[in-house]
């Protein structure tokens, strides 16, 4: 099977046994073209659970690609299945990218931007947890004070809003934000 089969598979086939077989013969033929790999994760025929089999497994493999595949993955969950799960999926490979990378800022200001004010989804106290985790690892922080300021302003909680906008406005590094606030 060539490398334009495999494409063609990832994104046209319907089929997750043909699909399968072919994410198995580029997993041995060690193809690490996360461009590929990225058609598999937006065939729209494949299910929530069956892209992250092939996200969790392709990961595995190839560790160096985690943070792409995790990412990918949860803009494809944001994108197409927020409205049935509540961003779970997305936030959850959000959580993942940034365990593999963590002092990139891109995880925790992508899942705070996925918040949706009015239905309250995802969680505004997951992701004030999550962006704190942040502020402890991206060197940085600047854009993750302010997402937390807008969540904080979002709950009516003016004192951390107005705490956050200042951490932003200073400039402050990562690690100097209390945990328990």
């Amino acid at each position: 099977m060539t490398t334009d089969d495999i494409r063609r598979r990832f994104e046209f086939s319907g089929s997750f046994n043909e699909i399968f077989e072919a994410f198995e013969h580029a997993l041995s033929r060690r193809i690490e073209d996360i461009d590929l790999y990225r058609r598999l994760f937006w065939n729209p025929a494949l299910t929530p659970d069956e892209l992250r089999l092939f996200g969790e497994k392709l990961s595995r493999e190839f560790g160096h690609l985690s943070y792409d595949v995790f990412m990918w993955l949860a803009s494809v969950f944001e994108a197409t299945t927020a409205s049935r799960d509540n961003y779970e999926l997305a936030v959850e490979y959000y959580r993942k990218a940034a365990r593999s990378q963590p002092h990139r800022p891109e995880p925790y200001i992508y899942a705070a931007d996925c918040h949706d004010p009015d239905l309250n989804i995802p969680p505004v106290s997951t992701l004030i947890t999550f962006l704190k985790e942040g502020t402890q690892n991206v060197p940085a922080p600047k854009l993750l004070y302010q997402r937390l300021s807008r969540l904080y302003d979002h709950v009516g909680n003016d004192e951390m809003a107005a705490f956050f906008r200042r951490k932003g406005e200073e400039g402050a590094q990562s690690g100097d934000v209390p945990t328990e606030l």
